[in-house]
């Protein structure tokens, strides 16, 4: 950029001096036979000519080529700079390709481990499951077990007060007013030997 603003301001140093070196020769364009259109001004114009385009060429060749120089390293550091860009744009491509290329390999293969996971969390709830009803099922048997035993407890209880009463009314019927006497006798004979 700094070569480019030099020969820039080279190029419009030439211009001026080219431009005050013609502005008297177009400044005498007037009524009166020129000189310079004699041979002797022709040779002066071509001598001009020569030494602006000699001021010129040697601003050009003293400035110029650093310039030129400079502009071309620029220019090849962006070439250097678009190749590595393009070579890295080429790879993200191609990583970008190949990823593409494995999506229906990545989607497989995440459907497939899916569906593991789903058989092995339905295995795994069935276990549990099975767990759970084998425990609620152990629960009601020692439940019902539990009930059994006392509904056979209860059935004791009952046919022992229904035996009860039934040997009260079979007693109560056989007995009568001698029976009892008698027993009354032998529980006070038995009072009064356990008195002595």
């Amino acid at each position: 950029m700094k070569s480019f603003r030099r020969f820039l301001e080279f190029a419009s140093g030439a211009l001026l001096i080219f431009f005050f070196l013609a502005l008297p020769a177009l400044a005498a364009e007037g009524g009166e036979p020129d000189p310079a259109d004699s041979t002797a001004g022709l040779i002066f114009r071509w001598l001009n000519f020569l030494i602006v385009f000699g001021g010129i060429a040697y601003l050009i060749a003293k400035h110029g080529g650093a310039f030129f120089r400079g502009n071309a390293k620029e220019i090849a550091a962006s070439i250097v700079e678009a190749t590595a860009a393009k070579a890295d744009a080429e790879r993200e491509l191609r990583e970008v390709e190949t990823k593409i290329g494995r999506l229906d390999q990545d989607v497989a293969e995440m459907r497939e481990e899916a569906r593991r996971n789903w058989a092995a969390e339905s295995e795994r709830l069935y276990a549990s499951g099975q767990a759970e009803i084998e425990k609620i099922a152990h629960a009601a048997r020692e439940e019902l077990a539990a009930s059994e035993r006392a509904a056979q407890q209860h059935v004791r209880e009952i046919a022992a007060s229904m035996a009860v009463e039934r040997a009260a009314a079979l007693v109560s019927s056989m007995m009568n007013a001698q029976i009892r006497a008698r027993m009354f006798q032998s529980f006070l004979g038995e009072l009064g030997r356990g008195a002595k």
